[in-house]
């Protein structure tokens, strides 16, 4: 499927310090999804696989940069679900030599993903799923490699450290990268779409999509995260951002909004509607306020697909901590 990404190739990819590249995925719109390319001494890493639609654009950019597909060693979904991972198993084939590197809860899904596939169709339906996701492949078990809470990687000479960042999947890791003292952080440092920057300054938008949700997990990954002290984050939706601890208090009063909003309309018939408009609402006035460049109508338009998302995953949470 296209998603608008044809053209000159140089604008699907950004060069970041520390030989490190973002690389647009396709998936939604332009600047919507992103994987990380590391290089480090004639060999590379990709973080995240983005779905089997994205696959022939990641190996574009990787052939023009002149990487061999001998040369790639990983590849490192920081969770399974399907716009960061749903294009790990073509990956796979394509770099015959990478390893999938996989967080304890998510190995499961790339050897046997039926199960993965099932659930995402309840989610958005089985007739989206083909459309947005494509096809999902297995990955050889062999060549799966699991990484627990604290696994330390040395890419060539590089350490790469695991953290569980649960709050957002359960199946979630993060990745700190020494050399760039930065983490490649999935969703757990929330949304930065390119679009809403007002000033130099990132809006940063909590993912509480289905199913797994979970404010207290995900104050502790945030508070894990600054334990590190780093200095810039690597955020999956989308690019590099920079003044952690800000941003980080920034998305930690969001989550709590969301939590708090979800908490507030468990109980009424229309709740879904009720929550999507109170997070809605809260949104575009803090972007306002913030002097957003996008139009408040413009704006809404292009966070809808997070609007309705988020107020899925919302209601899940609310059902498990106290079922109907």
């Amino acid at each position: 499927m296209d998603f608008g990404l044809q053209g000159n190739i140089t604008r699907r990819f950004t060069d970041l310090p520390y030989n490190i590249s973002c690389m647009d995925t396709g998936f939604i719109r332009p600047q919507f999804a992103g994987a990380y390319l590391i290089q480090q001494d004639g060999a590379a890493a990709i973080i995240e696989a983005g779905t089997s639609y994205s696959v022939p654009g990641l190996l574009e950019i990787i052939n023009y940069k002149g990487i061999s597909s001998e040369e790639v060693l990983y590849i490192i979904p920081t969770h399974v679900h399907l716009d960061h991972a749903g294009g790990a198993g073509q990956l796979m084939q394509a770099l015959p030599g990478a390893r999938l590197v996989v967080h304890p809860r998510g190995a499961r899904h790339m050897i046997d993903p039926d199960r993965l596939w099932q659930g995402a169709s309840s989610v958005y339906g089985e007739d989206n799923m083909h459309g947005m996701y494509g096809e999902l492949l297995p990955v050889a078990e062999e060549r799966v490699m699991v990484a627990d809470d604290g696994f330390e990687l040395d890419f060539n000479g590089r350490t790469l450290t695991f953290i569980d960042s649960p709050g957002h999947a359960r199946h979630h890791f993060s990745i700190y990268d020494e050399m760039s003292r930065g983490f490649f952080t999935g969703d757990t440092f929330g949304a930065a779409y390119r679009e809403l920057i007002t000033k130099g300054r990132p809006y940063m938008m909590p993912i509480t999509t289905p199913v797994q949700f979970d404010p207290d997990a995900w104050y502790r990954s945030l508070d894990r995260y600054l334990e590190f002290e780093p200095e810039r984050m690597y955020v999956t939706h989308f690019g590099m951002v920079e003044n952690v601890p800000q941003l980080a208090g920034d998305l930690r009063r969001r989550i709590q909004f969301h939590a708090e909003t979800a908490m507030k309309y468990a109980r009424f018939e229309n709740r879904f509607q009720l929550i999507k408009s109170a997070i809605t609402d809260r949104t575009l006035a803090e972007l306002k306020k913030l002097g957003c460049p996008v139009p408040g109508p413009a704006c809404k338009g292009l966070l809808e697909f997070d609007f309705d998302l988020n107020a899925a995953g919302l209601e899940i949470w609310v059902d498990r901590l106290s079922p109907p």
